[in-house]
């Protein structure tokens, strides 16, 4: 039965596209794999699993946070073996771990060392390669290959992976072929620059070799620090394997994601975008904190796409129409483009997505509530300070205010009382499709009209100063709302769109999971001209407002503050990178729109950072080195002064602003 269901999933996808359906949740069906007792993809409920931190070679620390990490939900756990000492102490950290009662598959993460790998494949469950680290080139050159030059190296490769394909096959290892943005070798950057197809070609290269081996006991990733690329990646690579006739479980991740609620909400805009389209069979969130903490984010993320999928009812749906087209969508998935929209009071066109807050249950007596969307109100001046994070309009209902609202910041409220308002400057109606065909009055500036994704409504009726606001209660809403998207595309109606989603009884954990997922996926792919989170009243405004602004500058759409590359730690991190990266924000973090990269090792280091404006990696014992962009500019500086220099090189580079 699933040899059958499975060559069906694979005719809907060949028959155009990345996914089942654009339409309705359905799950990608992949290749079952075997890990140690623990199966990933084909029916198998999506995995989670992480990275410990600690030093290899010291066992029982190793073999302690595994025990935290599965106690937490883990169901694989990785562990660096950057050389032969590391890949051989794997065995004791196996042995003391099954001492213990503990059978979890454990995953030796390999890089540059060849040997390393093929010593970790006679003891762990699975294998991670690289293929730009691994027994390829990666100098950060610019180096032309001719035809002949590129296949005598992929021939060169091939002699140097064949070892390890055969070992894995004798001994029943699994393999992750995971590719990374920032790691890609010169020679794929010869041929396809630092691209999502240059990661998708990196990866299938040696998917090739594997399948010429006859070993099919494989895993794939596409990661990267940016979520845009890290998404197009993922389904390049399903468009591209299904072509070869392939259905690969997907290893799902952003790198470098950060720490706190930055990492998580940037961490569901990637994973969250692809499992609404049924992609996925694993998860790792990677946080800077420990690792326990890194798997109630995936379980918590899995668990939604696992209530909402029934298999029994996914077998019988996979004959199904999409709905929509894939091979005929108006735009890309596989690059960003927004949606070309009209411009209206500085929403949609080519102004940045607003950010709108219901405050209808707030004190609006008090005019420092608005504190916590930005605003500090200051009554000596009878003024008001905007942070970098201040929402740009609020939904007061048929609440009124008692005293004057900052001046760029519009009020909105329903139509019946924003008609009887005396005063209606900075303030704009909210009206149903019918109210808005049904009224003589409308506001000469801005009206918004509520819009059910799933209802109809001739669009072109809607005439003037006009702003949709998108809403729907269904529950696979994204969907829901990216198809009103196309068809707004397909009809060339090009006014802006807010999208509203309302969740309610989750608490601020899952809220921000679920918003980044759902409003994340639609933002990626260039469609929103705004968001509009609401929620319980017992999440506090404060949390939404940064919320929406990190679904923002997760998806790149809105940068309203420093980013953070940085990496989660493990066995090869040379500093302690909590402590560093809390130390580097407390001095940057008000330098909006600069990135910088902070890894713990060289393998983490120019190229996981890819897109970073400036680096600072460990080399070395109380050794840092720091980057701009790619570019080395100081090497082993010493730790104690190496933020001082960070600062001096971005004042270097006129981007350093006063507190």
């Amino acid at each position: 039965m699933e040899e059958v269901v499975g060559q069906q999933a694979l005719k809907n996808v060949l028959q155009g596209g990345y996914c089942n359906s654009l339409t309705k949740y359905s799950r990608f069906l992949t290749r079952e794999v075997s890990i140690g007792d623990v199966p990933m993809g084909g029916f198998n409920p999506i995995r989670i699993q992480s990275m410990t931190t600690t030093d290899t070679m010291d066992t029982i620390g190793t073999v302690e946070q595994t025990i935290r990490m599965v106690n937490s939900g883990c169901e694989y756990v990785r562990i660096t073996a950057p050389s032969m000492k590391e890949a051989d102490n794997l065995a004791n950290i196996k042995k003391e771990l099954r001492l213990r009662g503990y059978n979890v598959p454990l995953v030796a993460d390999i890089h540059f060392t060849p040997n390393a790998a093929e010593a970790a494949a006679r003891i762990v469950e699975k294998v991670r390669v690289n293929p730009g680290n691994y027994a390829d080139k990666k100098r950060f050159e610019n180096i032309e290959y001719t035809q002949q030059a590129y296949q005598a190296e992929l021939d060169r490769i091939y002699k140097k992976f064949t070892p390890l394909v055969k070992i894995c096959k004798e001994y029943g290892t699994a393999m992750r072929i995971g590719t990374n943005h920032g790691s890609l070798s010169d020679r794929i950057m010869s041929h396809y620059g630092d691209t999502p197809r240059g990661m998708v070609e990196s990866a299938m290269e040696f998917i090739r070799m594997c399948e010429d081996l006859n070993y099919y006991n494989l895993v794939i990733s596409m990661k990267a620090s940016n979520t845009q690329v890290m998404v197009q990646a993922y389904r390049l690579l399903v468009e591209t394997m299904v072509k070869e006739g392939m259905n690969y479980p997907l290893h799902l991740g952003v790198t470098e994601a950060g720490d706190g609620e930055d990492g998580r909400i940037k961490s569901a805009v990637g994973i969250g975008t692809l499992l609404e389209d049924g992609l996925g069979d694993t998860i790792r969130v990677s946080l800077t904190e420990d690792p326990e903490f890194e798997a109630p984010v995936a379980k918590a993320l899995a668990l939604r796409y696992e209530k909402r999928s029934a298999s029994s009812e996914q077998r019988e749906r996979l004959n199904d129409e999409t709905g929509i087209d894939i091979k005929d969508l108006p735009y890309s998935p596989y690059e960003y483009s927004r949606r070309q929209s009209a411009s209206v009071q500085h929403i949609g066109g080519h102004h940045h997505p607003v950010v709108m807050l219901d405050v209808s249950s707030e004190n609006l007596k008090d005019p420092y509530f608005l504190s916590a969307v930005g605003y500090s109100y200051n009554a000596g001046l009878d003024k008001y300070n905007m942070a970098d994070q201040t929402c740009d309009i609020v939904y007061l209902g048929d609440q009124l205010p008692s005293f004057s609202f900052p001046g760029n910041l519009k009020q909105v409220y329903n139509y019946a009382t924003w008609i009887s308002l005396k005063d209606k400057n900075n303030c704009h109606p909210l009206l149903s499709y019918k109210e808005y065909l049904d009224v003589e009055l409308k506001d000469d500036h801005l009206n918004l009209v509520k819009v059910d994704a799933t209802e109809g409504g001739d669009l072109s009726l809607l005439k003037g100063n006009v702003v949709l606001l998108l809403e729907t209660n269904v529950a696979h809403g994204m969907a829901a709302q990216r198809s009103f998207f196309i068809d707004l595309v397909k009809n060339n109606i090009q006014v802006p769109v807010i999208i509203k989603r309302t969740y309610e009884g989750l608490n601020a954990d899952d809220l921000m999971l679920y918003a980044a997922s759902d409003l994340g996926a639609l933002l990626t792919d260039g469609f929103g001209d705004g968001i509009w989170i609401s929620t319980d009243k017992t999440i506090g405004l404060s949390l939404i407002n940064s919320t929406s602004f990190g679904i923002l500058q997760a998806t790149r759409t809105r940068i309203s503050k420093t980013e953070y590359i940085s990496c989660p730690s493990c066995g090869r991190t040379l500093f302690d990178l909590q402590e560093t990266t809390q130390m580097i924000r407390s001095r940057t973090d008000h330098l909006k729109g600069i990135k910088i990269g902070i890894m713990g090792c060289i393998v983490n280091g120019p190229g996981e950072m890819a897109d970073a404006d400036y680096g600072y990696v460990g080399t070395g014992p109380d050794k840092i080195t720091l980057y701009r962009g790619k570019e080395v500019v100081k090497k082993n500086v010493n730790a104690a002064r190496a933020l001082d220099d960070l600062i001096e090189l971005i004042k270097e580079d006129g981007n350093w602003v006063q507190k």
